[in-house]
């Protein structure tokens, strides 16, 4: 696993990473949310050994990213795509890459063809692949030394909607190989999709630290979709509804979106007042909406490990 302790990173008299403590558990993907700013890059960057912490610790499998035996074979990182020298092929990028570390030739042709680079792509100068080309590279170098460990930051940069997809399923599948996935993205749709569990940060501190679900579901504001059995009855609904102290929005799909009142009791004023109902949905907010939320007023929250699973 990855274990995060009193992580911290000054610059001058600015601390980019504050005291943060976290834990990336194997088996799962773990998503890593901040806004710009917020000390995201720098903490993988502590993480893997590129920039050293003003105080804390960051270990993975127990130890410091340096004193592991087998770096490559232990983490594949992606940090950025275009840290390849454009004169090389793929294919010699990530030869080189192989030999440096004793990791067999095999290997090479068996990455390129997990992230759809066919051979004569593969034989090409890296300097003329288009972003999401250079993605899926820096994904084969990552994935090259087979790792116990990977930590990817916005792996689905520059791809398209098929290659959006099969970053999922890839780091799904992996997740459930047992391994520890570890990434960060502001694509908040195909993290939803995407992640178990979130740490989420704000200006260089821990705001969450949880399951995906139960992070939407303490974060969000609880809605519920009524819809009345008889359109001549929404006026009514709506009616019944505000004269209870709920908050009634139409939803652009039809119907009425209520807060204030949860949908038992919702169905029991239908009921009072005579009014038939079609569809009483509990409705949560997505993870755009509630992280939105939080980036544009992390300075109000306090850090929180409630409800992490083990």
């Amino acid at each position: 696993m990855i274990d995060v302790h009193e992580l911290t990173k000054r610059y001058g008299g600015k601390r980019a990473v504050d005291g943060l403590s976290f834990t990336v558990r194997p088996g799962r993907v773990t998503g890593f949310l901040g806004p710009n700013g917020a000390g995201k890059s720098t903490t993988m960057r502590m993480i893997l050994g590129l920039d050293s912490p003003t105080s804390g610790r960051a270990l993975i499998g127990g130890r410091p990213y340096g004193e592991l035996r087998a770096p490559l074979r232990t983490v594949g990182s992606l940090l950025d795509a275009k840290g390849v020298h454009g004169g090389r092929s793929a294919h010699a990028h990530l030869a080189g890459l192989a030999a440096a570390t004793g990791i067999a030739r095999g290997r090479v042709d068996a990455v390129l063809e997990t992230v759809g680079l066919d051979p004569a792509t593969a034989r090409k100068r890296a300097g003329g692949f288009s972003l999401g080309m250079g993605q899926r590279l820096g994904i084969a170098a990552a994935l090259l030394g087979d790792p116990e460990v990977l930590i990817l930051d916005e792996p689905v940069n520059g791809l398209d909607t098929e290659g959006i997809r099969w970053i999922r399923d890839l780091m799904r599948s992996l997740a459930a190989q047992g391994r520890t996935v570890f990434l960060s993205s502001h694509l908040m749709s195909e993290m939803e999709l995407t992640a178990d569990h979130l740490v989420v940060i704000g200006r260089g501190r821990l705001l969450a630290d949880m399951p995906m679900r139960e992070f939407i579901e303490r974060h969000s504001t609880s809605r519920t979709l009524v819809r009345a059995a008889e359109e001549r009855d929404a006026p009514r609904t709506r009616a019944v509804l505000e004269s209870a102290g709920a908050r009634v929005e139409p939803d652009a799909r039809g119907g009425w979106l209520v807060e204030g009142l949860d949908a038992a009791a919702i169905g029991g004023l239908a009921l009072a007042h005579g009014v038939a109902l079609r569809e009483l949905t509990p409705r949560l907010a997505s993870l755009e909406d509630v992280y939105t939320a939080m980036a544009a007023s992390s300075a109000e929250y306090t850090s929180e490990r409630a409800g992490v699973a083990s």
